[in-house]
């Protein structure tokens, strides 16, 4: 019987060095993102988000990426939920993506504030009908009695709203805007490749090598 000790994987895919990464470390998270999803990877989108509340606890959660420029990473929630709570007292927050299959992980780091109405109106106005009703049907993260609350409250606000339910007040979007990048790159032996970028002088980034 295999243990949990027993578990081992060799990492030999690829290699991560400075001179075949990019100076700006949102355009290396670009590419390798690209090369998530041409991979055809379960989810490639989806990211670890982590917070801390005012007692010091940190919690995680598994989010989707929806948007990502010079601004920064954007994703959506629910305001009134454990996260966003947590970012109302801390707002900064720490991102991982984790693409198995490519034997690559990349954190991100910084602060973080929620995009303007308008944007989120855009993008809850692209979601599927049955998406736009659950954002109003879950009291996200607070303890209910049963499925049927939410199955109840689905068919109050889709017969309320029918076929053109709005944005719900407590709904939105959050962008981080990254002060620290991190890239792993598996290799032989556990001597991986990391690389973590730090802003530099004259608005570029410092590009470093970390022991594994």
């Amino acid at each position: 019987m295999t243990t949990l000790a027993d578990l081992r994987k060799s990492y030999e895919r690829a290699e991560l060095d400075e001179a075949a990464s990019d100076a700006d470390p949102r355009l290396q998270f670009e590419r390798w993102l690209d090369e998530a999803i041409a991979a055809q990877l379960p989810e490639p989108n989806a990211m670890t988000l982590a917070t801390v509340g005012a007692g010091g606890r940190p919690s995680t959660r598994v989010v989707l990426i929806k948007g990502c420029d010079a601004r920064g990473i954007v994703w959506f929630s629910n305001y009134e939920s454990r996260k966003g709570r947590e970012l109302s007292v801390n707002p900064h927050a720490a991102l991982q993506f984790h693409w198995v299959e490519l034997e690559r992980v990349v954190r991100i780091e910084g602060k973080v504030e929620k995009i303007d109405a308008a944007e989120s109106d855009a993008y809850f106005a692209t979601r599927p009908l049955d998406s736009r009703i659950g954002a109003w049907a879950s009291p996200q993260s607070q303890v209910i009695a049963s499925r049927a609350v939410l199955v109840a409250n689905a068919a109050k606000y889709g017969a309320q709203f029918l076929l053109a339910p709005p944005r719900p007040p407590h709904w939105g979007g959050y962008r981080l805007v990254a002060d620290a990048w991190e890239f792993w790159q598996g290799r032989k032996s556990r001597l991986h490749d990391r690389l973590r970028y730090r802003p530099g002088g004259s608005g570029g980034w410092l590009r470093e090598r970390l022991a594994p």
